[in-house]
């Protein structure tokens, strides 16, 4: 019997080592690469770290009970019960002078700034795992594909979290994507995936990218953490500041709350428009995610003159109800400063608008 066990855990661990050899997971930074991450000043003890100190969990978690709610969750609208409504913006004929961005539902969406074509953390494959059958897109949540994304200048990647670095997605628009602009060794998976290494740009935190006369990137740190298999923190998570000639933008990526949030806003604020992660918040992990009172002060923080909360809508990666994190929000900032962006997936937000209004197309589904 215990010889029995051990063949067959041995087969387990084979099995489940051959499997993670898959493309999907990527790969880890290795050569030259990590010669270059070994020198940043974020990267100590082998891992990429936080400005802060930053458990995984809240000191008070139940492992069992967490474990419990997501295989068997009490709350029966983590999921809505009938379809998410949608707008279908042809981005193919979009006018070239217009200043735009269309959300695909969590934290995937399309710009078009200043004539340059834009995707952040696009996820069309309709899950958010590496198993296809499990973290699925809403019904009518993904109404998108690859066939709809035009030829593309930037894709920015804030990290490489399944919800956010999607396989199936990137490798079918490869073709479409010009350049690549990510955090420390996150190219490596663009890399192995394909890619041109000479058109994919890695950076630091605090680090300046010159894509233009009138067009420049600032990296900066959020409050997270990264991995795609067992092994967490080898590639750098980010957030991005974008000016142009029309716009000054804040692509927040995920994070906790944190001191970081005033520095940008200190040093590259105020924002025309500041994009936030607002969804799968949970009192175990309240340092890598944000409540949407959390997400308030980080807009004030970053003086935001309009926030747009993303990470729901789309894949239930927590307890909480579907629709929670923009109900709350809304209700939190009644009659406040900033506007608050609440589109529908698909719908155009134009970003030059600054009075554009919106419905809470949520209350209409269960």
């Amino acid at each position: 019997m215990i010889l029995y066990s051990l063949i067959t855990a041995a087969l387990l661990i084979a099995a489940i080592t051959f499997y993670l050899q898959r493309p999907k997971f990527g790969k880890s930074p290795s050569g030259k690469r990590l010669e270059q991450i070994k020198k940043s000043v974020n990267y100590r003890d082998g891992a990429f770290q936080n400005l802060n100190e930053t458990p995984q969990f809240s000191e008070d978690v139940n492992h069992f009970s967490l474990m419990k709610s997501f295989f068997f969750p009490d709350n029966k609208r983590r999921v809505p019960l009938n379809t998410i409504p949608s707008v279908k913006t042809d981005l193919h004929n979009l006018a070239p002078d217009e200043n735009m961005l269309v959300w695909f539902g969590h934290s995937s969406y399309f710009m078009q700034i200043d004539g340059k074509k834009i995707l952040v953390d696009p996820v069309l494959s309709g899950s958010a795992s590496p198993f296809s059958f499990i973290i699925k897109a809403f019904e009518g949540s993904n109404p998108y594909t690859p066939e709809d994304i035009p030829e593309i200048d930037y894709l920015f990647i804030t990290h490489d979290h399944w919800d956010h670095t999607d396989y199936k997605t990137l490798v079918a628009l490869k073709s479409k994507i010009g350049t690549v602009i990510c955090g420390l060794g996150v190219g490596e998976h663009f890399e192995y995936w394909g890619f041109d290494k000479d058109r994919i740009i890695e950076k630091d935190w605090n680090e300046k990218v010159s894509l233009s006369d009138n067009f420049t990137v600032y990296t900066a740190p959020t409050r997270h953490f990264s991995g795609r298999g067992f092994y967490r923190n080898s590639t750098l998570w980010t957030s991005f500041i974008l000016k142009t000639k029309s716009l000054t933008m804040y692509i927040g990526g995920d994070s906790g709350y944190d001191t970081h949030f005033a520095d940008i806003g200190n040093e590259y604020g105020p924002f025309d428009v500041v994009i936030l992660e607002n969804g799968q918040y949970n009192k175990n992990w309240p340092y890598i995610h944000m409540h949407p009172k959390e997400v308030l002060l980080a807009a004030k923080d970053l003086g935001a003159k309009r926030l747009f909360p993303v990470h729901s809508a789309k894949f239930s990666l927590s307890d909480h109800s579907w629709d929670e994190p923009l109900s709350k929000i809304s209700e939190l900032n009644i009659n406040n400063p900033p506007r608050l962006l609440t589109p529908k997936i698909g719908e155009p937000l134009f970003l030059n608008n600054e009075t554009q209004p919106f419905t809470q197309w949520w209350t209409e589904v269960d």
